[in-house]
């Protein structure tokens, strides 16, 4: 026991020298940005859209701060799939089922949807449609992260609405589960352009919000995971007391509410709810990061922001691309003949495939 105090000392200590050597890129404070994004894009045509946007989230976080999280999530699994252009927002068709139905979206908090819906009718009121629904929703995200207690920070504009939403396969492929390994998950984001510092850097999203049982009881049934504290495992299966448990529980112990780092503390004392949460701790590729984040939050939100930036450019839409819908959830009238024809191909594309 002695010395494993010793080494968990040791180790808090030495983690203090390894924070800078996960200083990458720390002095570019400008990040690049895509070709047709801009800092000042709505500064003629909608000046007041940021104001809008975060005075009308004050009022929502005040009332419900864990809408926070559900709108953070909404941008992540917009942007990974497909990317940043408002397809998640879509509602399905005849064409098909949108992304919504996809498995990893089922558990998208349906108020986020309507949130997102009713920021979009504000802005639309004071400035006439000229701002896009995947703006809205990035600039909304920024707002949860910092109204939560995270930093504040610019956002590049002028995306674009998509035409179409992915289908089950594709939303299946790129949004990766909460029971893979950081080794899956490294390799899932490295096709996106994203380093382990980023991948560790986004997973602190996780900071804040909750989850669902049936996310996380496979590393409690049959068998407790050797990798979780034992008195946290046995807190969980009060919440969920078997796997098929529907039961909720939040996803940082220590500040469940707040945008901070205690996450990563989370993780240095075996309490990371997820998979992809706690083996970012267990893997020698991710573990110092791990370190140097808890023991460093300014550190942890330079990088977080850094890889919210590239994240919120994920094939981008822009210019004459895509189109500013009048209701998030449903495609412009004025393009449902093109728009059925591109489902259609995506369809046959799919099932194609399947031979």
């Amino acid at each position: 026991m002695a010395k494993a105090r010793c080494f968990t000392a040791f180790l808090l200590i030495s983690s203090l020298f390894l924070a800078p050597y996960f200083s990458i890129s720390e002095a570019d404070s400008s990040a690049p940005i895509e070709s047709g994004l801009s800092w000042t894009f709505y500064e003629s045509s909608c000046p007041k859209v940021e104001s809008i946007i975060r005075k009308q989230l004050k009022k929502v976080f005040k009332k419900d701060i864990g809408q926070a999280a559900g709108l953070l999530r909404l941008h992540f699994h917009d942007c990974f799939v497909q990317g940043c252009d408002g397809s998640v927002l879509l509602d399905g068709s005849a064409s098909g089922p949108s992304e919504q139905d996809a498995p990893p979206n089922l558990s998208l908090r349906a108020t986020a949807f309507e949130i997102i819906d009713d920021l979009r009718e504000r802005v639309h009121k004071e400035c006439g449609r000229v701002v896009s629904c995947s703006d809205i929703l990035a600039l909304a995200a920024r707002d949860s992260v910092y109204l939560s207690g995270g930093p504040d920070y610019d956002v590049p504009l002028g995306r674009r609405d998509g035409l179409t939403f992915a289908t089950r396969n594709v939303t299946l492929q790129n949004l990766p589960p909460p029971t893979d390994n950081a080794d899956a998950i490294l390799s899932s984001l490295a096709t996106k352009k994203f380093d382990p510092t980023d991948v560790v850097a986004l997973s602190g999203g996780h900071t804040i919000g909750i989850s669902h049982c049936s996310s996380f009881t496979n590393r409690l049934y049959p068998t407790q995971d050797p990798n979780m504290d034992k008195t946290f495992a046995n807190n969980l299966k009060g919440i969920c007391p078997a796997a098929n448990s529907t039961n909720t529980t939040v996803l940082d112990i220590r500040s469940p509410d707040k945008f901070d780092n205690k996450y990563y503390v989370d993780l240095m004392n075996r309490q990371g709810l997820f998979t992809s949460d706690q083996d970012l701790y267990t893997n020698s590729k991710t573990r110092g990061i791990v370190t140097s984040f808890a023991v460093n939050e300014t550190l942890f939100f330079e990088k977080f922001v850094l890889s919210m930036l590239k994240m919120g450019q994920l094939s981008v839409l822009t210019g004459k691309k895509g189109e500013i819908r009048a209701n998030c959830s449903i495609r412009n009238p004025d393009n449902k003949l093109y728009l059925a024809s591109v489902v259609e191909e995506e369809v046959e594309e799919e099932a194609w495939s399947e031979f």
